[in-house]
């Protein structure tokens, strides 16, 4: 009966961006909603950047945790930048989490591996905030997984996806007359992802060192991993979009005020 009122998947009376929000799988859904409301936390005066920055010596010294996971969440005060920003993560991470479709352990395994190399190269690079970092880690794996969908940027020109973090690069340096370190240090660490679950394993016997352990499946499912790869294929090719025909904007990375 509910299915009947609230339509085929039973969400009665639900408005459309409830729906939206509902229908992301669990790990963007979560990104997606602690970095609204970081922003919205900064933007009411209830705290403020400095809080949530990552810093080596505030973290190890000073033993204020926190900072490890709050870096990844804000990008910047409520604006026109933070909506681009809120629409890139959800985009394309939500593509990749539900091309892992039959476990949230191998994305939830490829943020933790994206962060732990992020947060270990960000003193480095004197990078504060690593969410645009972390994003562009996942449109680049997204862009290179899906080589043949079209993009359009601003209705200027059209390209094909493995061109699309080359491209917000390029805008950033536009917009901000400096090379976006930020950006190119989440395409290198997508880059590593990529050759060692997309690159590596044909060539090797079907080794594929970055998978998920069998504990940490365990710990998401609830069960062992899969052992047999034979429908690989299958899998990569489930992240794949349909072909996007509709403008892109680059998002601006968050600066510490």
């Amino acid at each position: 009966m509910a299915a009947m009122l609230g339509g085929g998947d039973g969400m009665m009376g639900q408005l459309p961006l409830e729906q939206w929000f509902y229908e992301m799988p669990v790990c963007t859904r979560w990104w997606t909603t602690l970095t609204v409301v970081a922003s919205v936390l900064v933007q009411c005066h209830v705290i403020t950047p400095f809080q949530l920055f990552y810093s080596f010596r505030s973290v190890f010294y000073k033993h204020q945790y926190w900072r490890i996971l709050s870096t990844f969440f804000y990008f910047g005060p409520l604006s026109l930048d933070l909506l681009f920003h809120v629409f890139f993560l959800q985009r394309y991470s939500r593509l990749l989490e539900e091309g892992y479709g039959r476990s949230p352990a191998h994305f939830s395994w490829l943020l933790f591996y994206a962060s732990a190399v992020l947060l270990c190269i960000a003193p480095v690079f004197s990078m504060a905030f690593l969410g645009s970092a972390l994003n562009s880690t996942l449109v680049y794996i997204w862009s290179r997984k899906n080589p043949d969908t079209n993009l359009s940027f601003l209705g200027l020109f059209i390209f094909k996806a493995p061109y699309l973090p080359w491209v917000l690069a390029l805008f950033s340096i536009v917009l901000h007359g400096a090379v976006p370190k930020d950006e190119m240090c989440g395409i290198v660490v997508g880059h590593v992802w990529y050759f060692f679950n997309d690159v590596f394993p044909p060539l090797n016997n079907g080794i594929r060192p970055l998978d998920p352990p069998a504990w940490w499946v365990r710990l998401w499912d609830g069960r062992p991993p899969v052992e047999d790869h034979e429908d690989d294929s299958d899998e990569a090719q489930d992240t794949a979009a349909e072909p996007i025909d509709r403008d892109i904007a680059a998002a601006v990375a968050p600066e510490l005020r």
